[in-house]
């Protein structure tokens, strides 16, 4: 086979800015717009601190502006006007939370760390610059908080701080996974133009290219899995507690939520729109609007809570701007009274069972989904309210083992056969339970893919 000359790494690098200088450009404009008109959720969250942040914004516009509309005399790649936006915004962002207190903090922290989260997703720079803008904003953070914040080190850093950074540090991790697979997909195609043998080598590199991305992917569950509470967390308020939690994509879209405050305690099954990376993202945004309601309401029940989370997931998602949006997610809430014995349940496209004494008793949810747009707001979900007594077990689950295909026939597990399942093996200790399920699941799936994420709960009173 005839040897195929390598592309040169100055051929590679000025084809890869040519391929990308466009979108960068466009990403720089847009980003330099939004940052000033942002300031209005600054007037509304904060309104005794919009001007300093309406000025911090205008300046970190105004120089990423110039350095847009001169970067031919000051000779810059449109990579280090993007960068110089960044790394503005980070240290504007840096200041911000430098005069918030603790629940502003929570709020905000959700806007640092998209950014880096969109930092990572969006532009392809060098690995030196990635970490500059890692170094740069940890300084100004330190540099800030010093001067202007009035929290503890420890409030600083369990309201946002820790997870922003470990999210900064898995954005420099994804820029350098996606800036290595672009120019190496790049060197690829430029090798194949000269010459059919390159097929063999193109194919190495595809297999390659798929570890990488699985190794990104195992990173993202790392982050996942960190900020989503086990069955470990659940059993010191509940020792008779399972959960069964399998991903159908490494990462998921279903995921559990919990919340402890004062004598009440939060736990809901939670099923987004999609799986695998895109229902990750959205389970995030899930997960941090759930926690920014509960600290932010004095009094809730279950169906104020998914009220709350309707209207956060349309806000953050800007659903009320684009009718056509569906993404949305169907939850499972259930809120324990620890100190009154009692139960909330709302639901919304999802049940609950109630078991005592064998019989079991089923809680339907609202017909409408969290987020989407084709329900009015005004359509409110249903509360129900149970007194709990010794022995009671309670279940709850995403879609995800009832629409497994299976069986001789393929068709699917459905509601039915899991109620089945819970009424046959009630009366047995949890973990005999959990077992019992796992296996009744995999023998009916067999050789089928699992279709979905599965997540199912019980919990015995």
């Amino acid at each position: 086979m005839e040897q195929t000359h390598r592309i040169s790494e100055t051929i590679v690098k000025r084809e890869f800015y040519l391929a990308t200088s466009k979108f960068q450009y466009i990403a720089c404009w847009i980003g330099i717009v939004l940052n000033i008109v942002w300031f209005l959720g600054d007037y509304l969250a904060i309104p005794e601190y919009w001007i300093p942040f309406l000025e911090f914004r205008i300046a970190v516009s105004g120089i990423s502006l110039l350095a847009l509309l001169f970067r031919h005399k000051l000779k810059l790649n449109i990579n280090y006007c993007v960068f110089i936006l960044v790394l503005g915004i980070s240290i504007q962002n840096a200041y911000m939370w430098s005069v918030m207190d603790v629940p502003h903090l929570q709020k905000h922290a959700f806007a640092y760390t998209v950014l880096f989260i969109g930092v990572g997703m969006l532009v392809l720079w060098e690995m030196a610059l990635s970490w500059f803008l890692l170094l740069s904003s940890l300084i100004a953070n330190i540099i800030f908080y010093k001067i202007n914040s009035p929290l503890t080190v420890d409030e600083f850093i369990t309201n946002g701080a820790l997870l922003t950074f470990t999210v900064a540090i898995f954005s420099v991790y994804l820029i350098r996974t996606r800036v290595r697979l672009s120019t190496n997909e790049l060197r690829s195609r430029l090798e194949l133009s000269q010459s059919n043998s390159l097929l063999e080598l193109k194919h190495n590199e595809v297999i390659s290219q798929k570890e990488k991305i699985t190794e990104s992917i195992n990173y993202s569950y790392r982050i996942q899995s960190a900020i989503l509470p086990t069955e470990d967390i659940i059993k010191p308020y509940f020792s008779d507690a399972l959960m069964i939690y399998k991903p159908k994509d490494i990462v998921s879209g279903d995921f559990p939520w919990m919340y402890v405050k004062d004598d009440l305690l939060f736990i809901a099954a939670v099923d987004c729109t999609g799986h695998g990376v895109p229902g990750a993202l959205l389970s995030i945004i899930g997960h941090f609007i759930l926690n920014e309601q509960v600290t932010k309401t004095e009094y809730l029940n279950a169906a104020l809570l998914l009220d709350g989370l309707h209207h956060g997931v349309k806000k953050t998602l800007k659903q009320h701007e684009n009718k056509e949006t569906r993404d949305g997610m169907d939850v499972a809430m259930c809120m324990f009274d620890l100190k009154n014995k009692t139960l909330d349940f709302a639901g919304a496209h999802r049940h609950m069972y109630h078991v005592r004494d064998n019989e079991i008793t089923e809680f339907k949810g609202t017909k409408r989904p969290i987020g989407g747009t084709q329900y009015k707001d005004v359509e409110g979900f249903i509360n129900n309210k149970i007194d709990l007594q010794k022995g009671d077990t309670i279940y709850f689950y995403s879609d995800g083992m009832p629409d497994q295909i299976g069986g001789s026939e393929g068709k699917k597990f459905f509601n039915s056969k899991v109620k089945g399942l819970i009424q046959e093996n009630n009366l047995l200790d949890i973990a005999t339970q959990k077992s019992k399920f796992l296996e009744a699941f995999n023998s009916y799936k067999g050789d089928y893919k699992q279709v979905d994420d599965v997540l199912f709960l019980a919990i015995r009173i």
